[in-house]
């Protein structure tokens, strides 16, 4: 089987490099890093606030090249904007809010979406990483998202990065997971029949008005519609490219691990609704600090316990793509480390908001 491609799409925040808090100056940033040759205008895209900014990669086949190019991006919009005040701020979270309401971007579609909830727009200080991994054809996506659903939650926890908000501990280690579960269509995905079911409910959604368009598909897992791949969005943004490169290479990995399980005409996983959502819940509360539940084995387990079984359910395509001995070193380091959301409790413990923010900052470290 040919190696899937995959493409990263990365959303920060532009913080004040005293402070903190959060600046409406993604135009400027995006004006200085459109004007640098290491980066093109399209890699850089504006986000629902104007105190965030969002960099996508081209399409890519290798681990290597997605680190890349994150790098690339990275370092090149950190430069851009310090060189007009600000900092690049990796966090799932704002650690400290604005003053003020947030300024809303121009586009008319975000601009929509502060008539429809303004409160939950003002609110929307997150910022997440989805991974693009290409299939052949709808069909095959939709069978995809059914069995990805229950490993939703595993990817959450391993991705948690967003513990603190308005300067508090929320004591959850994703708490961007909750934010933005209170969208209308949110959370993990529903089964579908097949593609024309997929098709049906979800331009249901917007001919009544649940949505305004597909785009508010906020699922963790969703088609793309711009792309002819399978989107997953469960995981916060990342504190280094590295860690971006192991969900990348997890991912892909769940990916064509799906895609064998549907050729081999293996059941797909079922998984109630309710238990998906609790699921969600306590991996966004506790990461990787207590237990998951284990899609393998349908009971909750420890949660190195069933981050290993993941790697174990995805060894044959981590093989076959080329990644296995580069995603097992980073889980191994994930493991023995932290992820980001206990690193930045570390870091507010140890050096205070000066140290918070030079960890959040420091975006293109990779050790």
């Amino acid at each position: 089987m040919d190696t899937l491609t995959v493409g990263v799409e990365e959303e920060f925040f532009l913080i004040h490099p005293a402070t903190g808090r959060t600046v409406p100056r993604a135009e400027h940033v995006r004006t200085a890093a459109g004007l640098r040759p290491a980066v093109a205008s399209s890699e850089v895209q504006s986000e629902l606030l104007q105190c965030q900014v969002e960099v996508n990669t081209p399409v890519c086949l290798g681990l290597d090249e997605v680190g890349g190019h994150l790098l690339r991006l990275r370092h090149s919009l950190a430069e851009a904007a310090e060189d007009v005040g600000c900092r690049l701020a990796a966090s799932g979270s704002a650690p400290f809010t604005p003053l003020g309401t947030p300024a809303i971007s121009t586009s008319p579609r975000y601009r929509s979406m502060r008539v429809d909830a303004a409160q939950l727009a003002a609110e929307q200080l997150i910022c997440g990483m989805h991974v693009h991994v290409g299939v052949p054809d709808r069909a095959t996506g939709v069978a995809v998202l059914n069995r990805l659903r229950p490993w939703l939650p595993v990817l959450v926890a391993i991705g948690a990065n967003s513990p603190l908000w308005d300067g508090a501990d929320t004591q959850f280690s994703s708490w961007r997971t909750v934010v933005f579960g209170r969208w209308p269509v949110s959370g993990t995905p529903p089964p579908f029949a097949d593609a024309d079911d997929y098709e049906r409910r979800a331009g249901a959604l917007v001919d009544h008005g649940i949505i305004r368009d597909r785009g508010q598909l906020y699922w963790q897992a969703r088609l793309s519609e711009r792309f002819p791949t399978v989107e997953v969005r469960a995981t916060d943004v990342q504190l280094r490219p590295d860690e971006a490169v192991l969900l990348a290479g997890l991912i892909r990995a769940l990916v064509a691990t799906a895609m064998a399980g549907e050729r081999a005409g293996a059941p797909a996983p079922v998984q109630p609704p309710e238990f998906a959502a609790g699921a969600v819940w306590h991996a966004a509360r506790y990461g990787l600090t207590n237990r998951l539940h284990d899609p393998l084995t349908g009971h909750p387990a420890k949660a190195g316990d069933v981050v290993a079984g993941l790697l174990k359910y995805t060894l044959p395509a981590l093989r076959e793509a080329g990644d296995e001995r580069q995603v097992t070193s980073l889980v191994h380091r994930l493991l023995r480390d932290g992820q980001g959301a206990d690193r930045q409790r570390a870091a507010l413990a140890a050096g205070g908001r000066d140290g918070l923010i030079r960890l959040i900052t420091g975006i293109t470290a990779t050790a």
